[in-house]
């Protein structure tokens, strides 16, 4: 079951975050991105953890460009839109890195606290990235504390104001966070006696002390 769980699931929420990023499946500013990225990290072994999700990320980001070039007309390829997508990555990995330094066995309620901070982080380095670079020359983001919290808070005239985007970010990184940790934690619920107890650690003697080791995530 360990290794069957090892191919689909990673499978599974790389498919159902490609389908969330659909345009008009999720309400605007609502993403399973954050809790994928941080998820990923949480139970994806080695390398899969950083490759997949930011290969699926790529991808999906093409597609979405290409859609938004040929039938909208929206010139997506300009440096600015490419400079924001940047910013975006290196936040995804960030909530990568920061899943990393959770078990795949941690209880729900630290796993989702950790959804909610890495879609907070996710948040607070886009917005910070826009306002202290301003690729789309805003006039309102100014080198100033008041220009960092407009950027916060208000954002830009003629778009969502960007406190709408946090509380959506808050949202869905706290659902899909809670939905991925359960599917996962689910599966692994009905491994056998055998494959539970495999590898667990040998009750130490009274006195005794060893040097603790990390459990490997393979």
């Amino acid at each position: 079951m360990r290794a069957m769980r090892g191919k689909w699931l990673p499978v599974a929420l790389m498919a159902a975050f490609a389908v969330s990023r659909v345009p008009g499946v999720l309400p605007e500013n609502f993403s399973a991105a954050y809790a994928m990225a941080f998820c990923a990290g949480v139970f994806f072994p080695g390398a899969m953890a950083w490759w997949l999700p930011l290969g699926t990320l790529l991808f999906t980001d093409l597609a979405l460009n290409l859609y938004y070039w040929l039938d909208l007309g929206w010139d997506v390829w300009q440096r600015p839109a490419l400079v924001s997508q940047f910013f975006n990555y290196v936040a995804f990995a960030a909530l990568v890195g920061l899943g990393r330094g959770f078990r795949p066995h941690a209880r729900l309620l630290p796993l989702l606290g950790g959804g909610v901070l890495g879609a907070l982080l996710f948040y607070l380095i886009t917005n910070t990235a826009s306002w202290f670079f301003n690729p789309f020359h805003n006039p309102e983001y100014t080198k100033t504390l008041a220009g960092w919290l407009t950027a916060l808070t208000r954002g830009t005239a003629g778009w969502p104001q960007t406190w709408e985007f946090f509380r959506n970010t808050l949202l869905s990184g706290g659902l899909f966070t809670a939905l991925f940790a359960v599917a996962y934690q689910w599966t692994a619920s009905a491994e056998s006696p055998a494959e539970k107890h495999a590898g667990a650690r040998e009750p130490e003697a009274e006195g005794e002390t060893k040097p603790q080791v990390e459990e490997s995530r393979a």
